[in-house]
């Protein structure tokens, strides 16, 4: 049964190029919305006309941050289907976030289910140029209007659409990296794991520099000792060392990519060895010096898959794979959009089919 209402727009916005896309600047003709008072759950799900929404200037989420929100993608399938890829893993950290910041979980089938009647809805919109996909950020604020610091008693979800082209304007193509050793992202037993707003808004001065200095991303140390590896970007980062392939484990402090899971999955079903440990950036560099480190690789929805080429720590520089995409990353990246777009068989069933 359709839990949903659905009232559709009358005017329809006219579809941006598909070849100048960028990453979130348009939005579709709809979005989804559903209200959550305490001592009723949530409530009212519906599918309404894109635009503005109404708060009280005292909303809480203006106040105390309580807000999370996710990243997934539709894509229109070789066969002429519309898909959407591991949206359980994306609903299932979506409620790991709302436990970790104080907000009531959803029932991820009541939204699985909202999420496919949007994308159905609005799949026009969905582009169909290499490297393009229709990106799905579902989200919750707290509108409660109280000043009191408490977890609030009413919250907003929705969820919108934006058709994209790649998130960086490399693309595959390497990226520059600034190893961040004064600024700190997130530590242990603080919201590092929960996708929240301010994870991103503390990371955003440390990018900035970066950038002026001609970096197109920073690789966070971790909180405490300034010496391990978390996260590049707002991404979950591999390096192949001597063979192996490492990634950071999650301790708290890293978020639990559906992508890092992706990889993860692909590389041990290719019979490479992926560990997951603690590395620090001496190692990292080190091995650089001694020609053992052969790859490095961003992991995200946005982006994929997103090499690096070069890395910066202190006045030293390094090239990775002599500054070119890596084999393995090209073969991560192929085969995951592969499976995204149907262009390759799904064995792990990750695509999701919207009839």
């Amino acid at each position: 049964m359709n839990k949903f209402t659905i009232v559709k727009a009358e005017n329809l916005k006219a579809k941006p190029d598909s070849d100048h896309l960028g990453f979130g600047q348009y939005f579709t003709d709809h979005m989804l919305v559903m209200d959550y008072t305490e001592g009723k759950g949530w409530h009212d799900p519906s599918i309404v006309p894109y635009g503005p929404i109404a708060l009280d200037p005292s909303a809480m989420v203006f106040h105390y941050g309580q807000e999370v929100f996710e990243g997934m993608k539709a894509y229109k399938t070789a066969e002429g289907q519309f898909s959407l890829f591991r949206p359980d893993m994306n609903l299932k950290r979506l409620n790991i976030s709302c436990e970790r910041m104080s907000i009531p979980q959803v029932d991820p089938e009541l939204l699985l289910d909202g999420i496919t009647q949007l994308v159905s809805l609005d799949k026009d919109w969905i582009p169909e140029g290499e490297d393009t996909s229709l990106y799905i950020r579902p989200f919750i604020i707290a509108t409660e209007p109280c000043l009191g610091v408490r977890a609030a008693k009413q919250y907003k979800l929705l969820v919108i659409l934006s058709p994209v082209g790649s998130y960086y304007p490399e693309g595959i193509h390497p990226v520059s990296i600034f190893v961040e050793d004064e600024y700190v992202r997130a530590v242990r037993g603080g919201t590092g794991m929960a996708k929240t707003s301010g994870n991103y808004a503390s990371g955003i001065r440390a990018q900035e520099i970066a950038k002026l200095e001609g970096f197109s991303q920073v690789l966070w140390l971790d909180g405490v000792e300034k010496k391990y590896i978390e996260e590049v970007g707002s991404m979950n980062v591999f390096f192949k060392i001597g063979g192996e392939v490492i990634t950071p484990e999650l301790s708290g402090s890293i978020l639990a990519g559906v992508t890092r899971d992706s990889v993860m999955t692909l590389l041990r079903s290719w019979g490479i060895q992926v560990i997951e440990r603690k590395i620090s950036v001496d190692e990292l560099f080190e091995a650089a010096r001694e020609g053992k480190l052969e790859e490095a690789f961003g992991t995200g929805t946005a982006a994929v898959i997103s090499p690096i080429g070069t890395m910066k720590w202190g006045e030293e520089q390094i090239a990775v794979a002599g500054g070119q995409t890596g084999e393995i990353s090209k073969k991560l990246y192929d085969s995951i959009t592969g499976i995204q777009k149907g262009v390759l068989e799904d064995p792990f069933g990750w695509r999701n089919i919207i009839v």
